[in-house]
C-alpha cells in the first residue's frame, strides 16, 4: 500500500511552502536545541568542523558550516577536475544526442535542465555526474576546475525529493525542480556547467558572487551574465545548500576521462579527484 500511496502524494504536496516554512525553522534561535541530536542521529565528525559546536546559533548555521581547511584537500593537477562537493555518485556517463540519464530506464534533455537549447548545444558529447548530498554531508559548494564564471540561470519549479522515491517515480525531475545554473569557461577544458538543484526541504540555494538564490516565492526565470567574468582557482567556495539536495556537473569536452573508483554508488569528498584529460599518444 505505501509503494502505491507515495508516488502520488508526492505530486500533491505544497512543497515550496513546506520548503520555505523548513527554512525559516532551521533559522530560528530554538533550532540549536536539535544540533546536538542531529550530530548524533547523522554521526558527524566534529573534530574538522571550522568552529566549536557551541558557537552555531542555528540548526541552519550548523549544517551550512564550513570545514577546517586541511579537512578538504584539493586533488592537484590543472587538466584534474575535482568533485564540488561530498556526496554519493548518482548517474555519470557520457551526454549522448543531449540526453542524461536520471535512473535506470529513465532520461531528461540537457536542454531541459539548462532552460536553453543553444546551452545545452555546447555539451552534447561531453560528459555529466550527478552528486546526492545526504543530510549528514558538507553542504558548500566548490569550484571543481580553474576559470572564469560567465553567466548563471535561476529556473523556478517544484521540489520533489531528490531522493530513491522521487528519483524512480518522477520523471524529468532534476528538470522540473528549482534550480540555479552557473556557468563557466574553464582553463583549457571548455565549458561547464554546475546545476544546483533544490529538492524537498530545503530552504534555499545561496552563492557567493551575487544576491541570486531559489526558491522565491513567484520567483521568475532569470539569466545574467557576471559583469568582469571573475576567475576562481580550483577548489574556490562558489555557494551552499540550506539543507540537501543535488549537484549536476557538465563537462563540454570530449577529451576527459573519469578517474580510478569514480562509478555510480561511490561516496566523494570535496576535492577528491572525478576526472582528467586523457593522456595523448606519443
Amino acid at each position: 500500500m505505501r509503494k502505491k500511496l507515495l508516488p502520488g502524494l508526492i505530486h500533491r504536496l505544497p512543497q515550496n511552502a513546506m520548503s520555505r516554512t523548513m527554512g525559516k525553522i532551521t533559522a530560528s534561535g530554538f533550532s540549536r536545541l536539535a544540533i546536538q541530536r542531529y550530530i548524533r542521529h547523522y554521526q558527524i565528525d566534529t573534530s574538522i568542523i571550522e568552529k566549536p559546536v557551541k558557537e552555531y546559533r542555528t540548526l541552519k548555521e550548523f549544517f551550512t558550516r564550513r570545514l577546517k581547511p586541511e579537512a578538504r584537500p584539493i586533488a592537484p593537477g590543472a587538466d584534474t577536475i575535482v568533485s564540488p562537493v561530498d556526496g554519493t555518485v548518482s548517474q555519470l556517463g557520457d551526454i549522448c544526442e543531449g540526453t542524461l540519464i536520471q535512473a535506470k530506464g529513465k532520461e531528461y534533455d540537457v536542454s531541459q535542465l539548462l532552460g536553453g537549447s543553444e546551452e545545452a548545444k555546447r555539451y552534447y558529447g561531453g560528459k555529466f555526474i550527478t552528486i546526492y548530498l545526504s543530510p549528514r554531508d558538507y553542504h558548500r559548494i566548490h569550484m571543481p576546475v580553474a576559470g572564469d564564471l560567465t553567466c548563471y540561470c535561476y529556473l523556478p519549479g517544484r521540489l520533489y525529493p531528490v531522493n530513491q522515491l522521487g528519483i524512480e517515480n518522477v520523471d524529468s525531475l532534476f528538470a522540473r525542480n528549482e534550480r540555479l545554473v552557473t556557468h563557466f569557461q574553464t582553463d583549457g577544458l571548455g565549458d561547464m556547467a554546475l546545476v544546483k538543484v533544490g529538492a524537498l526541504f530545503v530552504g534555499s540555494v545561496k552563492v557567493c558572487y551575487n544576491t541570486a538564490t531559489t526558491n522565491i516565492k513567484n520567483g521568475q526565470q532569470t539569466h545574467e551574465k557576471i559583469a568582469g567574468t571573475p576567475h576562481y582557482e580550483k577548489g574556490a567556495e562558489l555557494g551552499w545548500f540550506e539543507f540537501g539536495s543535488t549537484v549536476i556537473l557538465l563537462l563540454e569536452s570530449n577529451q576527459l576521462e573519469w578517474a580510478a573508483g569514480i562509478e555510480k554508488g561511490q561516496s566523494l569528498l570535496m576535492g577528491q579527484a572525478l576526472a582528467k584529460k586523457k593522456s595523448q599518444p606519443q
